[in-house]
């Protein structure tokens, strides 16, 4: 077994992890549990966390129950709650890096703006942004699937406002809110946690909605301390979280392994009823009818991300919370103005508008990932759709992997996906190194037969949002009207695939010797 590199042609990293979110620390531990200890971990940020570290507004906190939103390898068994707050995750995350050492791998504020392929020497040249070059014979982009705030955010006159602009990733806690009038743009799901917590402290909300979210209870449990010490016995969480699972696979499987004129049959009448039932659970909460008819969606309950409160819903009991429908025309001065030709004024206005995705083509802008033979990922992408085999790779791009890929998300809690796309790109890695390989690519016909399978598998998924619920503006349906968010493979199956796919997938080569970069 030769796993030595010569050392003049040795880059400077072995593998480099692109971001330290929840997938770059999982990328960083399970790396160190593979015996590859040359790794850094870069971030463009000043600390852990990802979304997790950007966002602290008022209210957050995650939609997913703890227990499947948690490393398989750092199980917790203190949590205060089913649905934590957002300082605890942060916390969590800040704590899985202090265990498991992770520190001395970390480096803060180098964001990498562009990356090439070096076919000679086998390795990726990173640029940072201040124009530092760094060299990694293997990448893991562990960037996420919420990439960054949109910075256009549809409206015009932004920038106009002369009063206070909150997002939810740079809200500044110590703007008043108190006697002020405040106006939140969206429903989604940071509207949602945002617009209730903010409501009792102002002295007018005004919701402004585009289209209206679905908004199911929320089984906000506090964790007995019972619960806890029931946590504590070995593989307890880890069963907990697996009945949980197979809750998700079953679902999962009756949607995707279901002949497509039958799945249609089933969706048109699971719509039907959950929007009968949705519509009867607002008007039992919502006093005003007309208030309580333009919360009620026209679309399935899956056509955008549906939302958990006990609180959103209810805000609008308030006498100082109104819901908005007309569309807004322009920010200006003083606040903003609907195209019914209303002036509102504001002393704040939160931009709850959303973010590049994953799932977006526009996201991978053309020339910052540069692979074999000027291979352009962001031109593939805007060109032929969102591809990548088992999600995580693409042909022409060498030794590189992304833990969130097209049509990678399978309906559970975010570590679970990025644990199980890191354990795909750490077996290549490791079998490269075992046959004292330098490059490992994905081989042209090996991807192509897997995104077709996927596209076959996907059929009952895309006549859900594409014919059901079309015209839907949805982040599960990118500007291609494909939907490369959701992965038509059931958890399991994924999980599966990861650990037993053929490592003769991938093409292996030798690095030739030559000399080092200066």
């Amino acid at each position: 077994m030769n796993t030595r590199i010569d050392s003049e042609n040795r880059p400077d990293h072995e593998v480099v992890v692109i971001g330290a979110g929840p997938g770059g620390i999982a990328a960083g531990v399970l790396l160190q549990r593979a015996g590859i200890d040359d790794f850094a971990i870069f971030e463009r940020a000043d600390g852990v966390g990802g979304s997790w570290r950007d966002n602290d507004y008022p209210g957050i906190g995650v939609d997913v129950p703890c227990l499947g939103y948690q490393y398989s390898f750092a199980r917790k068994h203190d949590w205060s709650r089913l649905f934590p707050k957002g300082h605890e995750i942060h916390e969590y995350l800040v704590d899985v890096v202090a265990r498991f050492g992770l520190a001395p791998h970390l480096r803060f504020g180098a964001e990498i703006v562009r990356e090439t392929w070096d076919d000679q020497r086998h390795h990726w040249r990173l640029e940072l942004g201040g124009g530092e070059v760094v060299t990694a014979r293997f990448v893991v982009s562990a960037v996420g699937a919420f990439i960054r705030p949109k910075e256009d955010v549809g409206i015009p006159g932004v920038e106009d406002f002369e009063g206070k602009v909150q997002r939810p990733t740079q809200w500044d806690h110590g703007a008043v809110l108190a006697g002020k009038r405040v106006a939140v743009i969206g429903t989604g799901a940071s509207s949602v946690q945002i617009s209730p917590a903010i409501a009792p402290q102002v002295d007018r909300l005004s919701v402004f909605q585009r289209t209206p979210v679905w908004c199911i209870p929320k089984a906000d449990l506090r964790f007995a301390p019972w619960f806890q010490r029931l946590l504590r016995l070995p593989g307890a969480g880890a069963l907990i979280h697996g009945l949980g699972l197979v809750a998700v696979e079953l679902g999962t499987r009756v949607l995707v392994s279901t002949p497509l004129p039958l799945a249609k049959l089933m969706m048109r009448g699971l719509d039907a009823f959950a929007k009968r039932a949705y519509g009867a659970y607002i008007r039992s909460v919502v006093k005003d009818p007309e208030t309580a008819a333009a919360l009620t969606p026209e679309y399935g309950p899956l056509g955008k991300r549906p939302t958990i409160s006990n609180a959103y819903l209810q805000a609008f009991n308030r006498d100082n919370t109104e819901l908005v429908t007309t569309p807004i025309e322009t920010l200006t001065k003083k606040g903003l103005r609907t195209r019914d030709g209303i002036e509102h004024e504001f002393d704040m206005i939160v931009l709850a508008t959303g973010y590049e995705l994953f799932s977006d083509p526009e996201t991978y802008r053309p020339g910052t990932i540069v692979g074999r033979d000027g291979f352009d990922l962001g031109a593939f992408y805007a060109e032929h759709g969102l591809q990548a085999y088992e999600s995580v790779s693409v042909p022409q791009l060498p030794n590189r992997w992304m833990l969130v890929g097209p049509y990678s998300w399978t309906g559970t809690g975010w570590h679970f996906m990025v644990e199980t796309s890191a354990g795909h790109a750490i077996r290549v890695i490791r079998e490269a190194r075992r046959r004292g390989a330098t490059r490992a690519e994905i081989r042209q016909p090996v991807h192509d037969a897997y995104h077709a399978r996927l596209r076959r598998r996907g059929r009952a998924v895309h006549h859900y949002f594409a014919v059901q619920n079309r015209g839907l503006r949805t982040y599960y349906v990118n500007s291609q009207g494909d939907t490369p968010y959701l992965r038509p493979f059931t958890a399991f199956e994924t999980l599966w695939r990861s650990r037993t796919f053929p490592l003769d997938d991938y093409a292996y080569a030798s690095q030739a010797s030559g000399p080092r970069d200066p």
